[in-house]
Order: structure tokens, then C-alpha cells, then sequence
């Protein structure tokens, strides 16, 4: 069984409840129920039972063709976002030597992460509830963080 399991079980059938754009390019997916958020930045965004940040270098596809992305222009991200909403994730993979993720959903678009400049994949899947910590990548493999309990 691989560390990334418990996470993709919990995260299998949840809907995508809410997208926002964290700094710079950074996006956040959050799945399944909303709650308030206790972070203290940015202020207003809930949480979900679990999120997906990818820091930067993301994109969005269609079965045939890249709706856009983290290159996009600024204006389209709303819009993108929007399309995400709804939608039930029905896959997870990872690819790539070092771990990128993938995230597949019922509406046929897919989330993907895809570092390009030097260092890590900088992406995390936070699970909330259950709380079974952060699966990351750290020095080039699955790495899971403890929750704070």
C-alpha cells in the first residue's frame, strides 16, 4: 500500500466545493464540505474535508486540449475555476519521476501539477477530515506530514 492511498481514498467521489487563487499563482481546490476557515491569510476562504494547493506551474485539461493554466492570462482564471465547481473527482494518479499530480473529475477536465523550474514539485494534498496529515514531496518522494492534532 503507498503512503498516497489513505489520501486518494478519502479524496475519491468528493465534489470540488470551491477554488481560490492563492499568492502568486498558487491555486487551492477544496473538496467535499465547506467550513469557515481559521487561517488567519487570506481572510473569507473556506476550508474543505481536504485540499489541494499546487504552489505553481499547473493546468487545467479537456480530454483533447489544455484549458488553461498558470500561464494563462489572469483574467481567464475565474472562469476556469468555475468550470471545476461541481464536478467529483473520479481519479487521482501520480506521474513523472519525481511525483506530480493529477486529479481527474466527473465533468471529463483533469487538474494537473507540473513543476518547471529547479528544486521539488511544490504541491500538497491537506487532508482536514480525516485527519491523516499532508501528502507532499520532499527530496524527490511521497513524504506525509503528521496532522497537528
Amino acid at each position: 500500500m503507498s503512503v498516497a492511498s489513505p489520501f486518494f481514498e478519502a479524496l475519491i467521489g468528493k465534489t470540488v466545493s470551491h477554488v481560490w487563487r492563492g499568492h502568486g499563482s498558487a491555486i487551492f481546490l477544496e473538496f467535499g464540505k465547506l467550513t469557515p476557515s481559521t487561517r488567519k491569510a487570506p481572510p473569507g476562504q473556506p476550508v474543505g474535508e481536504l485540499s489541494l494547493m499546487i504552489e505553481w506551474s499547473w493546468r487545467i485539461e479537456r480530454p483533447k486540449s489544455i484549458l488553461g493554466g498558470s500561464w494563462s492570462s489572469e483574467g481567464r482564471w475565474p472562469g476556469m475555476f468555475e468550470k471545476l465547481k461541481g464536478a467529483t473527482v473520479s481519479e487521482v494518479q501520480l506521474y513523472g519521476q519525481l511525483p506530480e499530480i493529477c486529479v481527474s473529475l466527473s465533468n471529463g477536465l483533469r487538474v494537473a501539477s507540473f513543476m518547471t523550474a529547479e528544486g521539488q514539485p511544490e504541491w500538497a494534498l491537506i487532508a482536514h477530515q480525516p485527519k491523516i496529515g499532508n501528502l507532499c514531496v520532499k527530496r524527490g518522494s511521497l513524504y506525509v506530514k503528521p496532522p497537528n492534532l
